[in-house]
């Protein structure tokens, strides 16, 4: 599996409304052929700063198969009107279970 790291900056002032958009956002991405989960988390330091973890089949089910369909299109004009500039997009390989001993979180 890989993990998409997408960092997003949004326009000042208008972070709880994108955030409520993602909503939206994030039933188009979960239609996606090869999708497995999606995290949305807001920087304490950079409040207009969003990370978007995805996670995806392989980096191809991302690049390919989604960036390329029309749903793509309907996700990008959701949450794009909010960006204050392009996002920046990482893949990353998952290396274990985020699950501490015994199934439980890390603490």
């Amino acid at each position: 599996m890989i993990v998409e790291h997408a960092e997003l900056t949004v326009e000042a002032g208008r972070e709880r409304e994108f955030a409520e958009v993602f909503g939206k956002a994030r039933e188009v991405l979960a239609k996606a052929d090869g999708f497995r989960w999606a995290e949305l988390l807001r920087g304490a330091e950079r409040p207009t700063t969003f990370l978007l973890l995805v996670g995806w089949e392989s980096v191809e089910a991302h690049n390919v198969g989604f960036r390329e369909s029309e749903a793509f299109g309907r996700w990008r004009a959701l949450v794009g009107p909010f960006f204050a500039e392009p996002p920046t997009v990482e893949h990353f390989h998952e290396l274990g279970d985020r699950r501490g001993p015994g199934g439980l979180p890390p603490e």
